[in-house]
């Protein structure tokens, strides 16, 4: 809306009865809101005022200065009128005194709320000196009446002490900020949200001017002033259907102010005013990490110029780029794309980029979301596999998933990939019990999630299932029912199996099963225990539930989960067990059969006594279908990697470890022992690997390193420490991971122990378990090994030296010894890196 231009008479603002009735005609206005209202507000205000000092006796050069929101045009209908009367300091101070009285005595009598002062320009520079707040409002000082060029010389003083002051001054405004954040919230989540106080709010707005005026840095502009209007449009709404000079949008108040806004209702003004202020946050935090480099920068180059005088002290220390992932890489504390990223050919990479910013604790930079945003590549449907695990991987970074996820957001990738996410964007939740908008309040039960992967076998259902869990509160009806429909279609189009979406189909539909039960239900009844086991089916899809219960209570706010309501799910749980026919762990998979090219290099390795490997090509990934479900099971990750070599001691860590050092990520895994000429084992593995980033290396190169290894004279352990230390940032926060988890599984196997392992996956883990379980004189027949996003989950059949199962003792032991290594060598935070 442009601002209204039209001609203000002497009629209108002369006398301040006349200004009264312009005022109240003004406000009274239907036809006219927004921006042109505030600006003809502030323009008839400006006139009056200009009147009253016109009509009064000057004893010297002074001048009416508007300030803070009355400088900046922006009136709302009860706002404090912020005036400056300044003056060259010649005359005396009892003619200052009634020139002031002249001025100020008109604005009381009309009831309108005053914010005053009067001084000479050395006094306003170094109140402005003192008092960072009053500097902040000088910055916005626009002249209203008298010696305009009195004015002049106070901004052109008060900007250049500003940037000149702004090292300084920006970190305390900064502070002021989280301080006002610390008290009033996030304004995007709370249902009486303070419009002006609150994170996201109209002081944020205020600060974002503040620190472009400091020529340091610039907010992002997209959305900005619209963000910015809509507030104001909401306080000026709720000035006039009040009656008061109030900023926080009360519970009673939101029907009459959407009503006023010609907005449907209340919850449609709550998604209008949380989507304006993840607009500024979002700007807030973007526009503070640009002060806090170009500060890092410039302290940098100090330090430099004290050691390296000309030219290189000027330029400052070299760029530095760590590579992340393909077509990603860590620059400036900042997560932005490879020089050689190309977003248009490569729809992963959007998923691939945040999930690389969120494990390694980093937030995703400006360009990068935007280049991420424009590019035109859309994901097939189904995903390929490759954006599945990195959405999953997104999903299990814990609190360092929702920056980035923001930043996704504000730059409408979520919505890109999810679209049915555009019904709980935003949305309130009118319940008290939840601190969160129905959207924050899923990937915040992803965070609390993550936490719990290593209770279930399959963290990655969790983990997605925790982010949908509440889809359904977007449409009419039980959102529970509506809620497993869309997820049905939303897990086909990620590219879940058929059983897998039925899963979390389930899990959606009963995300309040274990709670209501427990909390209103008899736990003796057997009756009550049948319902629950029909409703859930299987012990491992009651293992997912009962972590999906805890994230859920816990995102949703204190009054939700307390140890009481946790012993009665827990009882419930165990008590719907013992009761479930499959009360062990989840059945795995009967193993493949060696294929007959396998079953060849199995030979030749017993041929010639040596290793024998192979690359496979990854398939293309497979069309989708008309329906947009899977046609089919999803294609696989990365390149297939057949190792086979005649058996003996420390073949899995050292494969692993050539693996890690050429930074092969593993995916899945499979090792087998084989006899294809009847006359001896051969270990047979079979690996679904990716590349970290940059091309996959030869065979060749790879069976060289693996003979290395095996004779001993390749260091693995060496190397790895080596790389992990030329990669460590001491200034990287690493994300919150939980701790590694060893079990045995019970009933597992009857001619092997099976040792479980589920940890935080990261390069060389696999080398690290098997150099333990080796050292711990143990052999290994098999081996199954999957990658769920971030997380590990393994399986290793192992027996003595006999190859028989280990004793219950022993077997307890080794998983202790073998959790208590994992601990020391990777601890929660170090999966961002090992490597």
């Amino acid at each position: 809306m442009t601002a209204d231009t039209t001609p203000i008479t002497h009629e209108e603002t002369g006398p301040s009865g006349g200004y009264a009735a312009a005022r109240l005609h003004l406000l009274t206005q239907e036809e006219q809101s927004g921006p042109p209202r505030r600006a003809r507000l502030s323009r008839l205000t400006d006139d009056w005022l200009a009147g009253l000092l016109g009509d009064a006796r000057r004893p010297t050069r002074v001048a009416l200065v508007a300030v803070g929101g009355y400088g900046r045009s922006e009136l709302s209908p009860r706002s404090d009128l912020d005036l400056l009367l300044l003056h060259d300091g010649k005359a005396a101070p009892a003619e200052i005194a009634a020139l002031a009285d002249r001025l100020w005595y008109p604005v009381w009598d009309l009831g309108i709320a005053l914010d005053h002062s009067v001084r000479t320009l050395a006094e306003a520079q170094e109140t402005a000196t003192d008092d960072l707040k009053v500097h902040l409002g000088l910055l916005d000082a626009r002249h209203v009446a008298g010696d305009g060029a009195l004015t002049a010389e106070l901004r052109t003083g008060l900007l250049a002490q500003w940037r000149a002051q702004a090292p300084a001054r920006l970190p305390e405004l900064h502070e002021l900020g989280r301080e006002r954040a610390r008290r009033q919230g996030e304004l995007p989540f709370l249902l009486e949200p303070d419009l002006k106080e609150a994170r996201g709010g109209l002081r944020d707005a205020t600060a974002l001017r503040a620190v472009a005026a400091s020529w340091l840095a610039d907010a992002p502009r997209q959305g900005l002033e619209a963000a910015r209007n809509t507030l104001l449009d909401v306080r000026d709404a709720l000035h006039l259907t009040t009656g008061r000079a109030t900023d926080r949008l009360a519970l009673e108040d939101q029907e009459q102010v959407a009503r006023a806004l010609g907005v449907l209702d209340a919850d449609t003004l709550l998604r209008q005013v949380y989507e304006a202020a993840r607009t500024i946050s979002y700007a807030s935090d973007v526009t503070w990490r640009e002060v806090s480099r170009v500060l890092r920068a410039r302290s940098a180059r100090r330090r430099l110029r004290g050691l390296i005088p000309g030219r290189a002290a000027r330029r400052g220390p070299a760029e530095e780029r760590t590579p992340l992932a393909e077509g990603v890489v860590e620059q400036d504390g900042e997560v932005v794309l490879a020089r050689s990223a190309r977003p248009d050919r490569d729809p992963v990479l959007p998923l691939r980029a945040a999930a690389a910013a969120a494990q390694a604790g980093l937030p995703l930079a400006l360009p990068a979301a935007h280049a991420l945003a424009t590019a035109d590549a859309a994901l097939p449907v189904p995903w390929p596999a490759e954006a599945r695990e990195q959405f999953i991987t997104l999903l299990g970074a814990g609190p360092d998933t929702v920056p980035v996820w923001e930043a996704l957001e504000a730059a409408g990738l979520i919505t890109r990939l999810l679209p049915d996410w555009e019904r709980v964007r935003c949305r309130p939740q009118r319940n008290p019990v939840h601190r969160w908008t129905v959207d924050r309040h899923l990937v915040e039960t992803a965070v609390r999630a993550s936490a719990l992967t290593r209770r279930v076998g399959r963290p990655d259902l969790l983990l997605v299932a925790a982010v949908l869990h509440d889809m359904g509160k977007g449409w009419p009806g039980d959102h529970s029912v509506a809620g497993e429909t869309i997820v049905r279609d939303m897990a086909a189009r990620i590219g879940f199996s058929p059983a897998d979406v039925d899963v979390l189909a389930t899990l959606v539909r009963h995300h309040l099963l274990l709670i209501e039960t427990a909390t209103r239900r008899d736990l003796e009844d057997p009756a009550t225990v049948e319902h629950v086991a029909r409703a859930v089916g299987s012990q491992s899809t009651l293992e997912l539930l009962h972590a999906l219960t805890e994230a859920d209570a816990l995102a949703t706010g204190p009054a939700a989960w307390s140890a009481w309501r946790a012993s009665l799910v827990t009882d419930l749980v165990k008590r719907v067990s013992a009761g479930l026919e499959d009360g062990g762990a989840p059945p795995r998979a009967t193993p493949a059969q060696p294929t007959v090219a396998a079953e060849r290099l199995a030979i030749e390795a017993f041929r010639t006594d040596s290793p024998v490997l192979a690359l496979h090509p990854r398939p293309e990934p497979r069309p989708a279908v008309e329906d947009g479900g899977p046609d089919a099971e999803p294609d696989p990750v990365g390149v297939e990697l057949v190792v086979a070599l005649p058996e003996r001691p420390g073949v899995l860590p050292a494969v692993a470890g050539v693996l890690a050092l050429h930074r092969l990520a593993v995916r899945s895994a499979e090792l087998r022992a084989i006899d294809p000429a009847g006359q001896g084992p051969v270990l047979l593995l079979d690996w679904r690997v990716a590349a970290e980033y940059g091309s996959l290396p030869q065979a060749e190169r790879l069976r060289a390193d693996l003979v290395r290894a095996l004779d001993g004279s390749l260091d693995i352990a060496g190397r790895l420490a080596e790389r992990e230390a030329a990669y460590r940032r001491p200034r990287r926060r690493l994300p919150l991971t939980p701790p590694p988890r060893v079990t045995v599984a019970p009933l597992g196997s009857q001619v092997a122990t099976v040792i479980e392992v589920r940890a935080q996956d990261a390069p060389g883990l696999l080398y690290r378990i098997g150099r333990a379980l080796d050292a711990a004189g143990v052999i290994v027949r098999s081996a199954h090994v999957s990658t769920l996003g971030s997380n590990a989950v393994d399986a290793f059949y192992v027996t003595d030296l006999a190859g028989a199962p280990l004793p219950a003792d022993e077997a307890a032991g080794l998983a202790r010894d073998l959790e208590r290594a994992l601990a020391e060598q990777f601890p929660p935070g170090s999966g961002a890196t090992a490597g």
